[in-house]
């Protein structure tokens, strides 16, 4: 298992240093693809609306097949940093690769990525076409399936900061499911396999991020890929890199997901019995959506030319400028938000609140600081978040 000195050493020294932050496309993993053809095999597998190649890579020579696939949304990008993070210490260290034989797809929506968009160019979410198959990165996606034969798919994602680990105020840094199969979300022993899996990446996940690991409600929906495949008998794990404090560029949720991947792969390497000890998952706590990304609590301000004592929540809104991911600060709400939280709060304690250049209380504003009695708060965040 791996302890908090290892994991970070281990990191350190095989994480992939030219990929970074948020903004993750073909253009910046192709010289990656092409270091790793000496050891992995390379190939296009399909291309996207835009025409822009869709890449698979290979390694191992075990008997337990695992696909694993990220960016299937455009703007989730820190799994993909984790697979070639991945990739380094596996042809570095094979002893896995004796056990298993990995396919990873990197970046399955390339279009979206190069957008920085959840969907990809015809607009259509992915993880909603598994049973219609309307675009060609589904069907990609569909023919590595049928012609890999995985015994373990990882469904690779990035959440957003608005989840929080269960009903508390612990951020969701990394989530999961195992999906469920059938409308009845029946715990089969395919989920099970899945849900052990699970379980074994929660245990060490909470040596770095104790009560902040949640898993996503289990209702079933055929046109999810993760939910189809499932169905098909083969244990998938669906995996959310989510938010830790002040970590919006989601480098050391990065290293998280790369451990994660590394204890689940290990989990299947040495059991052949997976499945048995599943119970732990449902110990697990729900996502909850109880996260802004600033709240400004008892803030008094003027609203239909009154003055109220309110709390005013700030959500970052993600903008690609020119290469660069920038998070615009806006109004998202604002009211009696005691049940909320934020990742970064600032009571006001009943005095005057000038919002920006005295900006009015709107949702969607967009304001760079507050000013409480004189005092201003920056809203922006620095370069190496």
């Amino acid at each position: 298992m791996l302890d908090h000195s290892t994991l970070q050493l281990v990191f350190n020294n095989y994480k992939t240093k030219t990929i970074f932050h948020r903004y993750v496309t073909n253009e910046h993993i192709e010289p990656l693809l092409k270091l790793l053809s000496k050891k992995c095999d390379i190939a296009i597998i399909g291309r996207s609306v835009n025409d822009l190649p869709i890449y698979g890579i290979q390694v191992g020579n075990g008997s337990k097949r695992i696909l694993m696939w990220s960016q299937m949304h455009g703007n989730e990008s820190t799994t993909t940093k984790a697979c070639f993070d991945l990739l380094n210490y596996l042809i570095v260290n094979t002893q896995l690769l004796e056990h298993c034989s990995l396919y990873i797809i990197p970046i399955l929506n390339p279009d979206g990525a190069k957008a920085y968009t959840r969907l990809n160019a015809n607009g259509v979410d992915l993880n909603r076409d598994a049973q219609d198959l309307t675009q060609p990165e589904s069907v990609v996606l569909r023919e590595v399936f049928e012609t890999f034969k995985p015994h373990f798919c990882f469904n690779l994602h990035g959440q957003r900061t608005i989840f929080s680990a269960g009903n508390n105020n612990k951020p969701a840094t990394a989530s999961f499911l195992a999906p469920a199969q059938d409308k009845k979300c029946t715990v089969t022993n395919t989920r099970q396999i899945a849900m052990e899996i699970i379980v074994s990446m929660n245990t060490m996940l909470q040596n770095y991020i104790p009560n902040s690991v949640g898993v996503y409600d289990d209702a079933f929906n055929k046109n999810c890929v993760g939910d189809t495949f499932q169905s098909s008998n083969t244990p998938t794990v669906l995996f959310e890199a989510g938010h830790f404090k002040d970590d919006y560029a989601r480098e050391e949720v990065r290293k998280l997901i790369f451990g994660s991947l590394l204890v689940a792969l290990e989990s299947i390497s040495k059991n052949d019995d997976l499945g048995v000890n599943f119970q732990a998952y449902f110990n697990i706590p729900q996502n909850q959506k109880l996260f802004y990304d600033v709240l400004i609590r008892n803030a008094k301000v003027l609203i239909n030319s009154k003055e109220k004592v309110v709390d005013i929540a700030i959500q970052y809104k993600e903008v690609l400028v020119g290469e660069k991911v920038c998070f615009i600060p806006k109004i998202e709400d604002f009211g009696a938000l005691t049940k909320f939280f934020g990742h970064k709060e600032i009571d006001a304690r009943s005095q005057q609140v000038v919002l920006g250049d005295n900006e009015p209380l709107e949702t969607e504003n967009a304001i760079d600081f507050v000013t409480v009695n004189n005092e201003v708060f920056s809203l922006k965040l620095t370069d190496n978040q």
